[in-house]
């Protein structure tokens, strides 16, 4: 089995819970073949990467996807358009939303003189440098607004392990969508956004993943 971790904001492909993922693997189950691919990118960029990956891999052996945050919503996303299972940890489900702070605070720096109302961002001005190095741009925060999560094409293929303490994301934000669209959602009680508890729960991961991938 391949798995893809898709990381969130902030983040790359040395993220903690990855490299987590990918240890466990390595001592656990040295079948399992952990993909960690940067994704500090354009969302456009990172859609086309995903998707060719998934392809490339399908071929050899059976591939899921882990996604955390952000990186939820592009697993969710590349499974509507490839069939592809996908785990989710605390995924983002509105990023055209919770992105747009860079462009409000950008909005509340700005020392221009101009009436507010009049005020426009430029599409390619950067609201917000990532710790990976991606220059998030008003054009960015469009194509999420234009690629909403408004189904879910194989719901038995989803599963999504939320934590009730997610200080960044409304986690029954999260389980509604998800619920609704008949996928299964498990709601942990307390924990963070970053799940730093990830490496206790990694045996449950990897059952969770190899049940979605014998569907």
């Amino acid at each position: 089995m391949n798995i893809i971790y898709i990381h969130g904001l902030d983040s790359d492909a040395n993220s903690t819970k990855g490299i987590l993922l990918e240890s466990y693997c390595q001592q656990y189950d040295a079948d399992i073949n952990v993909y960690r691919p940067d994704l500090n990118s354009a969302p456009e960029q990172v859609f086309e990467q995903l998707v060719k990956l998934v392809t490339e891999l399908n071929r050899e052996d059976k591939t899921v996807l882990i996604g955390s945050s952000l990186g939820g919503y592009f697993s969710t996303l590349v499974s509507n358009h490839t069939g592809c299972p996908a785990l989710l940890l605390n995924p983002s489900t509105q990023p055209h939303v919770t992105l747009q702070r860079f462009a409000n605070e950008l909005l509340l720096e700005s020392d221009s003189g101009e009436d507010e109302s009049e005020y426009k961002v430029p599409e390619n001005q950067i609201l917000h440098t990532t710790a990976g190095g991606w220059d998030i741009t008003l054009a960015d925060l469009q194509w999420f607004a234009d690629h909403q999560l408004v189904s879910i094409n194989y719901p038995h293929k989803i599963a999504a392990l939320l934590k009730a303490g997610d200080e960044l994301l409304n986690a029954e934000l999260s389980k509604d969508f998800y619920q609704a669209h008949g996928a299964n959602v498990t709601l942990q009680a307390g924990g963070d956004h970053r799940f730093t508890d990830f490496g206790e729960q990694l045996p449950m991961v990897i059952s969770t993943l190899q049940r979605l991938s014998s569907i």
